[in-house]
């Protein structure tokens, strides 16, 4: 078995990814794990998990801000080497773009995200990232 070296979370604001992102955080200091947060941003986006959808590009620089600094907090004080990204996209392609550009050993994410569809127990996002993704997923 491979070490897990580093660590993608994907993060969007919802109360199943702040669980996601304080997992990541304990799992990453255990192990000495680098962590990649990233969130997709697609059309339009939430600037908080309950709130409107807005279109996402006029709000890019108010979303990316919530991002680093409310959503992606535990790791900011979490002493371990991170990155944050906002890449345009399906939340699906970029996960799983970003761990094969990352050559990330685990992903992370929560098993219902901003969309909170109730007809799915998991997250369609979860669901296809834990077919697709050729790297262990932890759905929370």
């Amino acid at each position: 078995m491979n070490p897990v070296r580093t660590i993608v979370v994907g993060v969007d604001g919802s109360a199943a990814s702040l669980a996601a992102v304080e997992w990541t955080v304990g799992v990453a200091q255990a192990l000495s794990a680098r962590v990649v947060a990233v969130h997709a941003l697609g059309l339009l986006d939430r600037l908080t998990p309950d709130g409107p959808k807005v279109a996402a590009q006029p709000h890019r620089e108010e979303i990316n801000e919530v991002f680093e600094n409310q959503w992606c907090g535990p790791l900011a004080t979490s002493g371990l080497d991170f990155d944050r990204q906002l890449i345009d996209g399906n939340p699906v392609s970029v996960m799983l773009a970003t761990i094969e550009a990352e050559g990330a050993d685990l992903a992370v994410v929560g098993a219902r995200g901003a969309g909170q569809a109730p007809s799915h127990l998991l997250g369609s996002t979860s669901t296809q990232l834990a077919l697709r993704a050729d790297i262990p997923v932890t759905i929370l």
